[in-house]
């Protein structure tokens, strides 16, 4: 099932057939792992729909032993068509449980947008799949950017998330959930399974579809579902191919910034930036009406914007240092987060044992930093206190 990137347009029953919501679903006799993949839950990166054609078409041709399954969705099939990131709302950012718990009712809704059907045949299908697993279930989606970028991996902050996430020798992106609601990974995180997302590039870019459908084969690998990797030549060509296509490029960053572009703001990035690149506080990177856009601080620039749809404009981020990383796993492995409702300010919310509700004005000197290495990484704020939860351990 092979397809070019490139511009399309059709109408929603063209884009059912050119772009099937199952792309393939491959299962082992031996029961074992199933490994979730979704492309293009945008419409203008079809990178992740052709990755998955490509390793579905060998895994057909080839036969290698599985164990448990292999399985692909494809994402936004109308924007798709289009060649846009969405038609009505952004796909990507619909998965709130308010509205998941409307579709799966079958409420009428106020304002229908195109992403609802979209939404509700695919969760018919992830619902089916999580059902008829027979082991652990892995969850990746699969991403380009509007930029230049190397292939990168983005996770929510658990320790299994983590492990899963280094199988891949490409950098690691924390944080992004502070600042994205509504996401795909984030429903299924509430459901406790493993997840990653990875983005391979620019979005007309064919190395792109290269660089996604290595993350594939190596979580193939990585999770044990294809169970002889060793037999795959594929295997050991993704391992390099992400190896190089990532070399220089710190391990592990965190998010620190987000620039929102607000409708009406016509915001429009400086040409020339890129992924992972050096910035400098007070750098300009663009322009709004109302006037030039700088960098708030030092540290390296994350998915600029150059496309005509999307709030994210840019994020910065800062380098992790390994030693936090192992301090942040020894306080989890000791469950040192049952001691933070006693520090000063912090209170535990008696209904969600996954929140806490900290005084700004008290813990303001610590609050974050420690919570980060906890693993408390979304936040809001309610008055002076400032919410803060994080994900539970998978299963």
């Amino acid at each position: 099932m092979s397809t070019a990137l490139g511009g399309r347009q059709g109408t929603p029953a063209e884009a059912a057939e050119l772009f099937p919501r199952v792309i393939g679903r491959e299962r082992g006799e031996q029961p074992g792992p199933t490994l979730i993949c979704a492309g293009s839950l945008h419409g203008n990166e079809p990178a992740g729909f052709e990755a998955l054609c490509r390793v579905f078409d060998t895994l057909r041709q080839r036969r290698p032993r599985l164990s448990g399954e292999l399985i692909g969705f494809t994402g936004n099939r109308s924007a798709l068509a289009l060649g846009r990131r969405y038609v009505d709302r952004d796909l990507n950012r619909l998965w709130m449980p308010e509205l998941v718990k409307a579709l799966r009712a079958r409420r009428e809704l106020h304002h229908f947008a195109a992403e609802h059907t979209e939404i509700t045949e695919l969760l018919h299908e992830v619902d089916r799949t999580i059902e008829s697993a027979r082991g652990r279930i892995y969850v990746v989606d699969l991403h380009t950017t509007s930029g230049d970028s190397p292939p990168f991996a983005t996770i929510a902050d658990t320790l299994q998330n983590r492990a899963f996430a280094f199988q891949f020798g490409i950098p690691i992106v924390l944080g992004l959930e502070e600042h994205l609601d509504g996401t795909f990974l984030g429903y299924i995180e509430d459901l406790t399974h493993v997840t990653v997302g990875f983005e391979g590039g620019r979005h007309e870019d064919r190395v792109s579809v290269d660089n996604l459908e290595a993350c594939v084969w190596l979580a193939l690998a990585t999770t044990g579902v294809l169970a002889a990797p060793s037999l795959m030549p594929q295997v050991q060509r993704a391992r390099e191919r992400l190896r190089e296509a990532s070399a220089g490029v710190p391990s592990v960053l965190e998010v620190r910034h987000r620039h929102v572009v607000v409708p009406g703001e016509d915001f429009h990035m400086d040409p020339g930036f890129a992924s992972f690149q050096p910035v400098m506080e007070g750098q300009l990177l663009g322009y709004d009406r109302s006037g030039a856009v700088r960098a708030p601080d030092t540290g390296r620039l994350l998915m600029p914007r150059y496309q005509a749809q999307g709030d994210d404009g840019f994020f910065v981020m800062r380098t992790v240092r390994p030693f936090w990383l192992a301090v942040s796993a020894a306080l989890r492995h000791v469950k040192a987060d049952a001691l933070a409702h006693w520090l000063p300010g912090v209170r535990r919310d008696p209904k969600r044992p996954e929140v806490l509700m900290v005084d700004k004005r008290t813990a303001r000197w610590y609050a974050l930093e420690m919570f980060h290495l906890l693993g408390y990484r979304r936040q809001r704020l309610e008055g002076d206190l400032l919410v803060v939860s994080r994900r539970r351990e998978p299963h």
